[in-house]
């Protein structure tokens, strides 16, 4: 009986070696995953901190993308490209809004034809406040045709006022221009030339002008 516990005793002593053999294995083989861990969080942030939705990068790729067509509406109709790219960047968020994706409405162009519309919510600035109306959009298949939309309103004026907008397009620049859509009722947000002009020498926009 002796015998039988002194082998007993010897064979816990030496599972319980193995064990604490084994132990600073495993504490490394935890530190080392929270490493990696630790490591990708930290590079996943890194990453959200350097290039964040609307980054300078997608910003630049977006004015690149309507510039072109920017300048050819000002030689047919002589809109400046820094009010038609600073307005497609505000009414549209830099392309990313829902409008803008879907349906290529740069600007919030609203429409009447239920063939050609959507309906969205938008905010109007009425009675020194802002509220929040579903209204019928127009719908494109290109930005392009949402860009030459935008300039015809300017051509051609609204349906009870034909010069309505002449003094946006015989503006001799961009501040002039910017305050002339304001004055006239093209946006009823009453900081809606400040912005416009902010965004215009923020990013430069009046170089395409030239």
């Amino acid at each position: 009986m002796a015998q039988a516990k002194k082998k007993k005793k010897t064979t816990y002593r030496k599972k319980s070696a193995k064990q604490r053999r084994l132990l600073p294995s495993r504490i490394l083989m935890v530190l080392f995953v929270l490493f990696f861990v630790f490591f990708g969080a930290l590079t996943f942030l890194g990453k959200s901190i350097i290039e964040p939705l609307n980054s300078s990068r997608e910003k630049e790729e977006f004015i690149v993308q309507i510039s072109g067509h920017a300048k050819i509406l000002q030689e047919q109709y002589d809109l400046l490209p820094s009010i038609s790219i600073a307005q497609a960047i505000l009414e549209s968020d830099w392309g990313t809004s829902e409008l803008a994706t879907e349906n290529k409405n740069l600007y919030g162009i609203k429409g009447s034809s239920p063939e050609n519309t959507v309906m969205m919510e938008t905010k109007e600035f009425e009675n020194g406040e802002w509220i929040e109306i579903k209204a019928p959009f127009r719908k494109y298949d290109t930005w392009q045709e949402s860009m030459d939309d935008h300039a015809l309103l300017f051509v051609n004026g609204t349906n009870w006022n034909a010069d309505q907008y002449t003094t946006v397009l015989t503006a001799e620049n961009y501040q002039e221009a910017a305050q002339a859509l304001q004055d006239n009722g093209y946006a009823t947000d009453p900081t809606y030339a400040e912005k416009l002009t902010r965004l215009i020498e923020q990013y430069q926009l009046h170089q395409y002008d030239d």
